[in-house]
């Protein structure tokens, strides 16, 4: 256990980071740190252990984004229920296709998605919108559709929750990044729980992740907020690693013989 505590409290750093400054990009970078740089050998125990830390540390930067004021609660409690009924759903049909199709489908969504947070926009398009009936459906039809994204491609979602509740509600950057931790942290809470069942999770080191995760993501949340006074920054940066995580997984999950 003392041989993954450095490499552990790392990674752990990295993820938290990732939560806090942007909102996603956890179980993306928290699957590969544990199997390649932490040392965890069974894919499935990965998969189970960071679920765990990710929820964690979500609800952890989702603490404190709400000490400043970052958070939509309504918002975020109709993405996050709505969204995990979409989960369920999407991991039902994602079972059926193999993974590596999977991935290769998500690395081309994450191209279209970072595209999009590209996007210039005028300076007086898009204000934010009134909490009412007409933005809670809207909010509630975009965190299904990425609630099934989320489950069907078996990655955490918070590279599609935090554009999906920009474009939902007109909600600032650092509203939607602070507002979608609760469902990236109920996502993962799913995940971690049939994980649990099964006995896949490696608790000594989600323990360790975790720890890192907190002090990363105080520092990420507290850049975000430094950030968010230039309203494209925030957009720019999280439109740079979605496009540069897609390459990644695109390229990895390509058929052989391919590229």
């Amino acid at each position: 256990m003392i041989s993954t505590l450095l490499p552990a409290l790392g990674s752990g750093g990295l993820v938290g980071f990732s939560l806090g400054l942007v909102g996603g990009g956890g179980s993306i970078l928290a699957t590969p740190l544990l199997l390649y740089v932490v040392g965890v050998t069974d894919p499935h125990v990965a998969i189970g252990t960071s679920a765990v830390a990710v929820s964690i540390n979500a609800y952890a930067n989702l603490i404190a984004h709400a000490r400043k004021g970052h958070v939509r609660w309504l918002c975020a409690a109709v993405f996050a229920s709505v969204g995990t009924l979409g989960a369920f759903l999407g991991s039902s049909l994602g079972l059926a296709i193999d993974g590596k199709r999977l991935l290769l489908f998500f690395g081309g969504l994450m191209v279209v998605v970072g595209l999009l947070m590209l996007r210039p926009r005028s300076a007086g398009a898009a204000p934010e919108r009134p909490v009412d009936r007409r933005m809670c459906l809207l909010t509630g039809a975009a965190a299904l559709g990425t609630g099934m994204a989320s489950g069907f491609f078996g990655i955490g979602g918070g590279f599609l929750i935090v554009p999906a509740l920009v474009f939902a509600t007109g909600m600032p950057m650092i509203n939607a990044i602070g507002s979608s931790l609760l469902a990236v942290g109920t996502f993962g809470l799913a995940t971690a729980l049939n994980y649990a069942r099964a006995g896949l999770i490696d608790w000594g080191i989600a323990a360790q992740f975790v720890a890192g995760g907190i002090v990363g993501g105080i520092l990420g949340m507290l850049l975000a907020t430094r950030l968010s006074a230039g309203k494209a920054t925030l957009n720019r940066i999280f439109a740079a690693l979605i496009l540069t995580v897609a390459v990644y997984v695109i390229v990895k999950n390509l058929p052989a013989g391919v590229g």
